[in-house]
């Protein structure tokens, strides 16, 4: 007889998952019954937000996802704060929780970890959210999961299992199976229409989204094609590679990036939401498409949002981008580098007041670790690398300050991100505020024993809000927090800490942390930082 968990494991394994994160309780002991002798690793952070964003810079590093095991109640209230920042950027993560006895749902007992409607709870948060009524159920919703993940726009997905369910046997037949699922293709119809209008725009204009994270090859040879100039959103930076002449970068929500694209006569945008952290960070409404819009996404309510599109179609971006190559003429010349550079000069991003504090941080970064993934939180110097950044390829710049917005995302996401790409430095950009949230997983990434490298950006408080306060004519309150000693704290942890004032140094301090087998706290003092 196969138990329950075996069961679980299996079939997790089958499906390609090889990390949990979670924190074993009374509730979920049973899910860790054969979790030690199988080849799923696990990790346990300090707090079950941690777990979520662990796996969420998992997904987001290797595009392939991450479970985590979360008892019912509290673990699942704290998770969810990880699940929705997952969702709004369309990263996939399996959430599996407990949940108390099928026949005590819903009657208000009192119950240990009792909520009045769990899954109702996850469901705000998740793509789905299901209650596993019997043990032999599992593979069904577990392939609902995975078909999600693999052919439409991927989020959270949440599988209670009950207590009494987690303890019967497993069907007699275990063999865990798995089916390839496929994403949908744009009919040859769209097709023929999208490249013709394609081939006779004048002043086209790509818009390059996360899901163009997987299509990196077709989409840089689609926008060479079409000589267009491309704006590329914060999950989609690295997808044309290092300086390329077409790449604008995230700039659209800038007058001379919005004037860009009034001035287009066809724009097609690729596996992007159009969403406001992306193209108005100024919220104004004022990012205006007046060309023919032609969108493409995975999922068809996506298509609808935001801006009218002329032209939808649902389609994977890759196949999409492989598809228009075949039906669009040789590549045309339409000045699309010329039209780049003078946006480019007309944004001055290096000189912008509030991007030139960082650029020497963000450089220094660059060219110390130049095949680093940087995972940040929502802090000044996150913002700016936003604008200035660029990576030679996808998925090596990620943050919570677009979508949801979080803070105290960027050291577990590093983390997640470490453990699913060790070949690679990470490095998390943290303000001292953000770091406060989630700063017990400093002690998380030391069990882990990766080099994970801590830099801190240290302006005592909350310094965007500080300055947004003043903007506003807003007398500050509540933002202005005295730092706890960093380098102490990381050394209390079995980690190394170190200070550093100049690019010099941090540059120093970076190659050496490089070169640990432990945790690196390194904390730059945002008054007397010098970038000489």
């Amino acid at each position: 007889m196969t138990s329950g968990s075996r069961y679980l494991i299996d079939l997790l394994d089958a499906h390609g998952i090889d990390t949990v994160f979670g924190i074993p309780g009374v509730h979920t002991v049973e899910l860790y019954r054969d979790l030690a002798g199988s080849r799923l690793r696990h990790v346990t952070p300090r707090h079950e937000q941690g777990a979520g964003f662990m796996a969420d810079g998992y997904a987001r590093a290797t595009g392939r996802p991450a479970a985590c095991f979360i008892i019912s109640g509290p673990g699942m209230t704290n998770i969810a704060t990880a699940m929705a920042q997952a969702l709004a950027d369309s990263v996939p993560m399996l959430v599996i929780s407990s949940v108390n006895r099928r026949d005590t749902l819903g009657r208000g007992q009192g119950r240990l970890h009792e909520l009045p409607d769990q899954r109702g709870t996850l469901a705000g948060v998740s793509v789905f959210s299901h209650t596993l009524q019997t043990i032999d159920a599992l593979p069904e919703v577990l392939a609902r999961a995975f078909a999600i993940f693999a052919s439409a726009r991927p989020g959270p997905v949440h599988i209670e299992i009950p207590l009494d369910v987690m303890t019967q046997p497993a069907p007699d037949d275990t063999r865990p199976g798995v089916t390839d699922v496929f994403p949908p293709a744009a009919p040859d119809a769209a097709l023929a229409w999208a490249a013709d209008w394609l081939a006779a725009a004048e002043r086209p204009l790509v818009l390059l989204g996360g899901g163009c994270a997987d299509a990196a090859e077709p989409v840089r040879a689609l926008v060479e094609r079409l000589d267009a100039p491309a704006l590329t959103t914060i999950n989609a930076k690295g997808v044309l590679g290092l300086a390329h002449p077409l790449d604008l970068g995230a700039c659209a929500s800038l007058p001379a990036g919005r004037e860009l694209a009034r001035d287009a006569d066809v724009i097609l945008a690729l596996g992007t939401e159009l969403g406001e952290t992306d193209y108005d960070l100024v919220f104004d409404g004022g990012f205006q498409l007046t060309g023919r819009l032609i969108r493409v996404d995975i999922d068809p309510q996506q298509l609808a949002r935001n801006q009218a599109a002329d032209l939808a179609l649902l389609a994977d971006v890759g196949e999409l981008a492989r598809d228009l190559l075949v039906r669009l003429p040789a590549t045309a010349t339409r000045g699309g580098a010329e039209r780049v550079a003078r946006v480019r000069a007309a944004l001055a991003l290096r000189e912008a007041d509030d991007v030139a504090p960082y650029a020497g941080l963000l450089d220094t970064l660059r060219d110390a670790l130049p095949e680093a993934t940087l995972v940040g939180d929502s802090t000044g110097a996150v913002y700016a690398g936003n604008f200035l950044v660029e990576m030679p390829a996808p998925r090596r710049w990620f943050n919570a300050a677009t979508g949801y917005g979080t803070l105290g995302y960027g050291l577990p996401a590093a983390l997640g991100a470490a453990l699913g790409v060790p070949e690679r430095p990470v490095v998390a950009l943290v303000g001292d505020g953000g770091l406060m949230f989630t700063l017990g997983e400093l002690a998380t990434a030391r069990d882990a024993g990766v080099p994970l490298i801590v830099v801190i950006w240290n302006n005592q408080g909350y310094g965007e809000i500080r300055r947004y306060m003043d903007a506003n004519a807003v007398a500050r309150l509540g933002v202005d927090l005295p730092a706890p000693d960093f380098v102490g704290l990381a050394e209390a942890f079995g980690c190394h800490g170190r200070h550093v004032g100049s690019t010099g140094t941090l540059r120093e301090a970076l190659i050496l942390a490089s070169r640990c087998d432990r945790p690196t706290l390194i904390e730059i003092d945002a008054d007397n930082w010098r970038t000489a």
